[in-house]
């Protein structure tokens, strides 16, 4: 293996990163076309049902595509925020700079989390599971762990895994619920762990105990009894290694700016080890690969595909300059907030605005099955073109 190139290189941009960034902002959008539910009115159809799963999540142990999503945004945001501090100590600005617009990215993250999760609502939800918020939460302790040395950061993934391990596991397991909806688990769910595994069930486990009593400080419209999904606000905990790991990929494209090779390698052998040592916990009976609660083994093998995916990107994107293929992802990877702000704010607005200018019958031309497909993919193209009508002009949302 040759050695790396000098540890400060001049750090530069790289488009792999923006690239995979307008990957995972598209399968965002691609929710818009509600595939899952298309799926499902075709049972006997092998290429459905592949497409169904990887476009919903899955109801508790495992993963699909659409799992990867929230885990692939925050190992970029480590990842990015690798040269983005590089960038700001080149420029000159003060530690005490750095850290200002640090805090300020973080509150803005965890307020417009907040924001999202209260619309249409008829008061502010305070939940804290959102992407943003959750990013928001872990980001001051990614920023000071940014500053830090390569050994100091391995030792607080390690912490943070064997913490996050622990206080799942220590804490006393809890009978099953009489009343599912009294505690916002779905019907005929059959999903729950026995066993070891019966500290990791849904909405019966220690971050769904802590939220009983934290979100219940907040004002709300009804007492909180649970999350449907399952989530749990301390889930960030385990998040902020998930950025650790976006920390390191960042590093090494960094250093690794004259050795593509070296990069490369790292990059793929980090994936590999991440991904068998999840396998090597789940099925030995150490920790479920559960992604709603981020368990230990969810960040690694969801950090494991995250490093593979990465390094494709990176031999094909920047080694390779084969980049044509990507333009529409570079586009809106280098704009992600505003396309994340805008699929989130202007769904129902455009697919009614849509539906009534254009017509109902259009989107029905392949039947009633397909038309939640049909007027998704015209918001997706409708997203899209603002996104680039934006970059064209050079407008990007930053905070």
């Amino acid at each position: 293996m040759p050695p790396p190139p000098p540890s400060e290189p001049k750090a530069s941009r790289l488009a792999s990163i923006d690239v995979y960034r307008g990957i995972v902002m598209f399968l965002i959008g691609m929710r818009l076309l509600e595939l899952d539910e298309a799926a499902k009115h075709f049972p006997g159809s092998a290429v459905w049902r592949f497409v169904g799963f990887h476009s919903a999540h899955v109801p508790w142990v495992g993963c699909s595509l659409n799992d990867l999503i929230h885990p692939s945004f925050a190992f970029l945001t480590g990842a990015a925020l690798i040269f983005s501090v590089s960038s700001r100590v080149a420029k000159g600005q003060t530690m005490r700079g750095m850290v200002g617009h640090a805090l300020w990215r973080s509150v803005v993250l965890v307020l417009l989390g907040i924001f999202l999760r209260s619309l249409g609502r008829p008061m502010t939800n305070w939940t804290f599971e959102e992407t943003l918020t959750q990013t928001g939460l872990g980001y001051m302790a990614v920023f000071a762990l940014a500053l830090c040395r390569v050994g100091t950061r391995w030792i607080w993934f390690a912490l943070i895994l064997a913490g996050s391990w622990l206080l799942y596991a220590c804490y006393p397991v809890v009978a099953p619920h009489a009343d599912l909806d009294a505690v916002n688990i779905p019907q005929h769910w059959s999903h729950d762990f026995t066993g070891f595994y019966a500290h990791w069930n849904h909405n019966r486990n220690v971050g769904w105990s802590m939220d009983l009593w934290l979100l219940n400080l907040f004002p709300r419209v009804r007492p909180y009894v649970g999350y449907y999904g399952g989530y749990a606000t301390i889930n960030f905990i385990p998040m902020i290694a998930t950025m650790i790991l976006g920390l390191m990929a960042g590093t090494w494209l960094r250093q690794g700016q004259g050795s593509p090779g070296w990069v490369l390698r790292r990059l793929t052998l980090a994936g590999a080890a991440c991904v068998a040592a999840a396998l090597a916990l789940h099925f030995g009976g150490v920790c479920p690969i559960v992604k709603r609660l981020w368990t230990p083994s969810w960040v690694l093998l969801s950090g494991g595909c995250c490093f593979l995916a990465l390094a494709a990107l990176y031999q094909v994107v920047d080694v390779w300059q084969r980049r044509r293929w990507s333009f529409l992802f570079l586009v809106i990877g280098m704009n992600p907030l505003a396309f994340y702000l805008m699929r989130h704010v202007l769904d129902p607005w455009m697919a009614d605005t849509l539906q009534r200018h254009l017509g109902k019958g259009l989107f029905l031309i392949l039947g009633r099955e397909l038309q939640p497909v049909l007027a998704g993919s015209a918001s997706l193209t409708v997203l899209c073109l603002v996104v680039l009508w934006m970059h064209r002009r050079k407008i990007y949302l930053r905070v």
